[in-house]
């Protein structure tokens, strides 16, 4: 199943969270490896819905928010590196707008 390529992806989640450097649970190291960082975190979402959200999301969990999805692919950074990612995403039960959640190494 395809998610929508209009999902929603804050920039406080790619600018603030993903691209800020964390004491637990940092990803802006393994971002910076593909010249990702909050200068450009423009480039991240849109490599978000260009490289992934083209392909296959599987079900996962279903929370009282709303079904979770996992989309695993490779993220292609701005410097040419890539980066093999888990994405999850989830379709809110009330509203039934898809919004991306979090991404991790698999």
């Amino acid at each position: 199943m395809k998610l929508p390529f209009d999902a929603l992806i804050s920039e406080e989640k790619v600018k603030d969270y993903l691209l800020a450097q964390r004491k637990r649970n940092d990803k802006s190291k393994w971002l910076a490896n593909a010249g990702y960082n909050q200068n450009n975190w423009q480039k991240l979402e849109l490599d978000l819905r260009n490289q992934i959200l083209s392909l296959d999301a599987s079900p996962s969990d279903i929370t009282k928010f709303g079904q979770m999805f996992e989309i695993k692919g490779m993220l292609k950074g701005p410097n040419g590196k890539s980066l093999k990612v888990n994405t999850i995403w989830m379709i809110e039960h009330e509203t039934k707008i898809t919004k991306f959640i979090t991404m991790f190494p698999y």
